[in-house]
């Protein structure tokens, strides 16, 4: 059993693998103030309450965006599970180009993104990774990654919102049937929502501009992106679990057994 790690600056999501078959899945909240031994028994009591047994994994991938967790959750993989985990980083076998000018620069979760998207929906292809911040990767025909664009999260600019102006509230997300309000949550709801939606759309449509392909197509994941593809013209397909994907073929490239 393969399990895959994402550190994500608000998730760390999990999963295990057998074969190419997701079998288990979990999201918890990052901490950076966690230790190894805390995340140790934290994934020890999730796999309990799911029926996995510990001892199945025999191997562990981690991609993480947050430098001070990789030290702690490798230690942790060499405690709980006694497996040396093997990192995303450079000297990782990714089977693509990396067109950037500085490829060390690329974040782990894009490379991933990248690699999981290709291998399930071929290329050229745009995804978009809906979380801390947004990113906008762009793929091409033979898989290689071509650039793309880094834009504020959702949560970062509605939060952002909510701390600068006081006397505007926390709100939920969800989008309001008009555009054209008649009070402050359904006006805060329509703007943030319908305003990324819109930001989405107009990089999409700048994108397909540049590249010269109207028809690329879309894949979108993060944990608001169902929500947003549906108020979206031009996302095609939601994909929740591209990064656990996209950590599986990698660790396949890099296994050598």
């Amino acid at each position: 059993m393969l399990l895959v790690i994402d550190i994500g600056n608000s998730n760390i999501v999990m999963g295990t693998y057998i074969g190419k078959n997701l079998m288990k899945h979990w999201r918890v909240s990052t901490d950076t103030q966690k230790t190894g031994d805390e995340y140790g028994m934290l994934i020890n009591d999730l796999f309990r309450y799911q029926g996995v047994n510990i001892g199945d994994v025999k191997d562990i991938i981690i991609s993480s965006v947050v430098p001070p967790l990789v030290v702690p959750m490798t230690k942790m993989c060499e405690r709980y599970f006694k497996i040396h985990p093997l990192i995303v980083g450079p000297g990782i076998k990714t089977g693509i180009k990396l067109n950037y000018e500085n490829p060390r620069a690329i974040g782990a979760d894009r490379i991933v993104n990248v690699v999981g998207a290709y291998e399930q929906y071929g290329g050229p292809l745009i995804v978009i990774d809906i979380g801390t911040a947004t990113t906008f990767d762009v793929v091409a025909e033979n898989g290689d990654f071509l650039g793309g664009v880094i834009a504020p999260g959702i949560m970062a600019s509605a939060e952002s919102l909510f701390s600068s102006t006081a006397k505007l509230p926390r709100i939920e997300l969800v989008p309001p049937k008009k555009i054209i309000c008649h009070n402050t949550i359904q006006g805060m709801q329509a703007g943030i929502i319908y305003g990324y939606v819109g930001q989405i759309d107009a990089i999409v449509k700048r994108i397909r501009e540049e590249l010269e392909n109207p028809n690329i197509g879309v894949i979108a994941t993060g944990g608001l992106a169902k929500m947003l593809a549906r108020e979206s013209k031009t996302i095609d397909k939601v994909d929740h679990f591209l990064t656990l994907s996209g950590l599986r073929v990698l660790y396949e490239r890099n296994n050598n057994t």
